[in-house]
């Protein structure tokens, strides 16, 4: 096809150049940083070795982050892929108003991050937010909804769940629409009822996308930053200190770049863990093929 590897090398070229420049460099940088100690005031670097591992691993508010990031991640992305199920099963069947309710239920991943958060800090405003007035029609107390420690972090999962849901929505849909005909027809014929079917042939025959669709939103959810940055700034107090958040205070708050570098390191080895995991997974499935 192509005349010789000369031709064939130049073609890759630019997309060789974008993931180094874009990719692997910000990677290496990240990782040489990691054994470096920087004074702005200096600007000198100090070789410190592990010395910022160490340093990461004694902090509290480190395993604070870790330990609200999965927390965040697992609740949300678990829920996402739940009630994403729902609205595809939903979807799958024909209903009055289903071309009208269909661009509705996907509206929310169409808008910015910010905007999303913005609509539902007014939302959340303890004296004039929306939920506070439903809640005072049937009596119930305004509630400090992104100021209490036990509740923020859950306030911030709802914003998530409500623009995010589509995404795994989408995905499963598009599984159960790859689902053969005849095979659903014919478990019909033969006596099944609706949820032996989806018991034991639809859930079974989505079930790379129901994998997929969680595997993105973990990725997605346990890198947080732009929901917590915009909602609480990860107060009250570091209830909602995301690992992301973490990172950010350190390297662009507290200018300590080592740090910073060590625990983007470990969001890295989670995220490529958790894309090790999936490509396993569709590896195996190949090979039953």
């Amino acid at each position: 096809m192509y005349k010789n590897k000369r031709q064939l090398s130049f073609l890759i070229l630019p997309a060789f150049l974008v993931i180094l420049v874009f990719a692997i460099f910000p990677v290496v940088w990240v990782v040489i940083n990691a054994f470096f100690e920087t004074d702005f005031n200096s600007g000198e670097s100090r070789f410190v070795g592990l010395y910022n591992f160490h340093t990461l691993s004694e902090d509290w508010f480190f395993t604070s982050s870790i330990n609200t990031t999965i927390h965040f991640s697992i609740i949300t992305s678990l829920l996402q892929v739940f009630l994403g199920l729902l609205l595809a099963l939903l979807f799958f069947k024909k209903f009055p108003g289903r071309q009208i309710a269909l661009p509705i239920i996907i509206y929310p991943m169409m808008i910015s991050t910010l905007v999303a958060s913005s609509i539902w800090r007014s939302w959340f405003h303890y004296d004039f937010g929306m939920l506070n007035h439903w809640l005072g029609f049937i009596g119930v107390e305004p509630i400090q909804w992104l100021f209490d420690p036990s509740l923020a972090l859950y306030s911030i999962m709802l914003v998530d769940l409500w623009q995010w849901t589509p995404v795994t929505f989408l995905i499963i849909l598009a599984g159960l629409q790859s689902i053969p005909k005849d095979v659903l027809d014919a478990a019909k014929s033969d006596g099944a009822s609706y949820f032996q079917s989806l018991l034991f042939i639809i859930l079974p025959m989505i079930k790379a996308h129901l994998f997929l669709a969680l595997l993105i939103r973990s990725i997605d959810t346990f890198r947080l930053f732009d929901k917590v940055y915009a909602l609480t700034g990860g107060g009250p107090g570091n209830a909602t200190e995301t690992l992301s958040m973490y990172v950010y205070k350190n390297g662009f708050k507290f200018f300590d770049i080592g740090i910073a570098s060590v625990a983007s390191l470990v969001m890295l080895f989670i995220a490529c863990a958790l894309s090790l995991i999936y490509a396993a997974n569709i590896l195996k499935g190949q090979q039953q093929k």
